[in-house]
């Protein structure tokens, strides 16, 4: 009983920093893994239960959804459960060692480019006399690639959009927040769909439940802290996790 309780209690926090800033995957993994299960069905098993928690952060601040630059969200969400879906596909057929080693690299990059790209842009604009904002197609196919990312393993996935957001759309990664809570909803269902079918992910039913439990619990309570934040304090968060994220795998591989 105590095992589940702790299980459920990693639940809340995973579910909780994905709707607050990120990295909830760092949180849901490692302790799955500690209950004895593989990797690649502790890695389907978390993004199942995390479905829920980031549908009730999304629900939470579906009033506060900014647009990402010339893009729609039907077109947006409807990429995004598109690549989701293909990362899950590349789960359940390649080898998990293939995408893990550059992923350390690309959540550096996401780093810097989530710390300096806003500025950067709007540096680049100020000396160029006009807009370095990318076009529709161009986020939307930069939005896929980071979906296939989500789907296949998920870390950091929301970060990797602020980024993208950011340096293509000028959109501020506060301001941006609600919108990759959606999104990371629609990535992370399309890839439940598939790890539900094809996945051993329901031969741990006490653990998946417990973590189900506790995503919602903390999708929604961080949806509504979100809401709350200062504008510089979120970007502050948003930005820490960045980096703690990127240090864990680094110091993983």
């Amino acid at each position: 009983m105590f095992d589940i309780l702790l299980v459920v209690l990693a639940g809340i926090a995973a579910g909780a920093l994905n709707a607050v800033g990120g990295g909830g995957t760092f949180v849901a993994l490692p302790a799955l893994v500690a209950f004895g299960l593989s990797p690649v069905t502790a890695n389907a098993l978390s993004r199942i239960a995390l479905v829920p928690g980031a549908v009730a952060g999304a629900w939470v601040c579906r009033r506060e959804l900014a647009p990402v630059g010339p893009t729609s969200m039907k077109e947006l969400t409807t990429v995004s459960v598109v690549g989701g879906g293909a990362g899950a596909c590349l789960l359940l057929v390649l080898p998990a060692s293939s995408f893990d080693a550059a992923a350390p690299w690309l959540l550096a990059f996401a780093t810097v480019v989530l710390a300096f790209g806003r500025r950067f842009s709007q540096a680049l604009s100020k000396a160029l006399g006009r807009s370095v904002a990318l076009s529709s197609r161009a986020l939307l196919v930069g939005q896929f690639f980071i979906a296939v990312y989500g789907g296949y393993f998920g870390g950091a996935v929301g970060v990797m959009m602020l980024a993208l957001w950011g340096i293509g759309a000028g959109l501020d990664s506060a301001a941006g927040n609600p919108m990759r809570i959606v999104q990371l909803a629609a990535v992370f269902a399309s890839a439940t769909v598939l790890f539900l079918v094809a996945s051993d992910a329901l031969s741990a039913p006490l653990l998946l439940g417990a973590m189900l439990v506790g995503a919602v619990a903390g999708g929604f309570a961080g949806g509504r802290l979100a809401r709350r934040l200062p504008a510089p304090l979120l970007r502050g968060i948003l930005l820490t996790t960045a980096v703690t994220t990127t240090a864990l795998y680094f110091l993983r591989g």
